[in-house]
């Protein structure tokens, strides 16, 4: 595989103002033996945040000769990471030159685990996306079997995916690569704007079908939707930018591997993306501690399950959860949800196959529930006066220009006084709002 070297800011890595920079070259390490490799292994499976200070305490070759011996290792320790605040903690106590260590040999490791600061987490994931891309199409060029080839090429298909998600033009907002597993079918999450800053973060959770082959990149896009319509509310409601008013960020959010129709009967899948999607909003509670945003799970179909899931019985709270085109809850009922003053949404679009089946159990969209009713019908916004798309069938509420999204960016803004639930989109809260003017 071709060396491959980055340019890293070490104001990121060390966490503090730091004008230079440093390249990490990423050319394959010579396999060195590793004295306490068992040792280390040992803690991996009895205390994974042990590891994670055994792996610090390596040199960097041989940190990088221990990662590429134990690959499995890895990923075990990622389907069963410390906590965040662990992690937040054990990354805090390490100096520049370790984390640019861990960084150079181990940037799957650093990309993704929940606690360490998401502009680090991408640069790390950036890189071991370019590893893997040039490691796959050198497969390719050395010449393997068609079944392999085939199997190479369409990793190789996704990965790129993935970058190309990653492009923006001038004048877009950034995007961050904050999860990554570059194994087939893959796991992502890339957001929107700058959630380590921002006021409002909403993560956007999709459901059955959902691939990081086949839609990162819509996604991501729809995410970028969400993040502009709650920009043209703020600046509707609070003025521009520059005026001091408050920011966002998305996140498109595809941290699961989704159903299809051989699997869509089983909890399993939503069960598994429960723990990832737990595992991801308290690592951004870690990293903002003492400045919490307003985080807002807004799912459809199928992720609306597993959000569900993820917030029964967790140790944290998020401030809101909208849900579109929902089949079903293991809760109970809404009071069962760790959501702040019960701001939970249902949005149930005419023609939709899915919604009301309580396939999973509950139904969300039943009046004993307790959720809210959101109305995804169409008409004319009665706050700005545009017309608004209905969405029908169970994929057209992140259509811009719906009242789907019109309402679901103003949960995520903490506006749900604006929600819209029936007849004219928002008639009441308009007729307030602009009777307070």
């Amino acid at each position: 595989m071709p060396q491959i070297s980055v340019v890293v800011s070490a104001d990121a890595v060390a966490g503090g103002p730091d004008t230079r920079a440093r390249q990490v070259d990423f050319a394959p390490a010579p396999l060195i033996p590793v004295p306490f490799a068992d040792s280390a292994r040992e803690s991996a499976g009895a205390a994974p945040t042990a590891m994670l200070g055994r792996l610090a305490a390596l040199p960097r070759e041989r940190l990088e000769s221990f990662v590429a011996q134990n690959p499995q290792l890895v990923a075990d320790l990622l389907l069963r990471p410390p906590t965040a605040r662990d992690v937040s903690s054990w990354w805090a106590g390490l100096d520049t030159s370790a984390r640019f260590d861990l960084m150079a040999a181990a940037p799957q490791l650093v990309g993704n685990l929940d606690g360490i600061d998401l502009s680090v987490r991408d640069m790390a994931n950036r890189r071991f996306l370019s590893q893997q891309i040039a490691a796959l199409e050198a497969q390719l060029d050395s010449g393997v079997g068609r079944g392999v080839a085939v199997a190479v090429d369409g990793t190789l298909h996704m990965l790129e995916e993935i970058a190309k998600a990653l492009r923006t033009d001038a004048g877009e907002p950034p995007r961050t690569l904050v999860t990554l597993d570059t194994q087939w079918p893959g796991r992502a999450a890339i957001a929107v704007g700058d959630v380590t800053t921002a006021d409002y973060v909403s993560f956007l959770i999709p459901g059955m079908f959902f691939t990081i082959d086949g839609q990162v990149g819509d996604w991501a896009d729809t995410a970028t939707v969400v993040y502009e319509e709650q920009n043209r509310w703020l600046d509707r409601l609070e003025g521009k930018t520059d005026q001091g008013r408050s920011t966002v960020a998305t996140v498109a959010w595809i941290g699961y591997q989704t159903p299809h129709l051989l699997n869509i009967g089983s909890l399993s899948l939503a069960e598994e993306g429960a723990i990832f999607l737990a595992n991801a909003l308290e690592g951004l509670q870690s990293i903002r501690e003492g400045d919490q945003p307003h985080v807002a799970v807004l799912a459809h179909s199928y992720g609306s399950t597993a959000a569900m899931i993820a917030l029964q019985d967790s140790g944290f709270q998020v401030d809101a959860l909208a849900m579109v085109g929902s089949p079903g809850s293991a809760a109970q009922s809404a009071a069962d949800l760790a959501v702040r003053g019960g701001k939970i949404f249902v949005g149930e679009a005419s023609g939709d196959p899915v919604v009301n089946t309580a396939f999973y159990g509950s139904d969300p969209g039943a009046p004993g529930y307790g959720a809210k009713s959101m109305s995804v019908a169409g008409g004319v916004d009665a706050i700005t006066r545009a017309m608004l798309t209905g969405s029908h069938g169970h994929n057209e509420y992140f259509t811009p220009g719906s009242e789907s999204v019109r309402n679901l960016a103003l949960i995520g803004i903490d506006r749900a006084d604006l929600v819209s639930v029936g007849g004219d989109p928002g008639e009441k809260a308009g007729k307030l709002l602009l009777a307070s003017r």
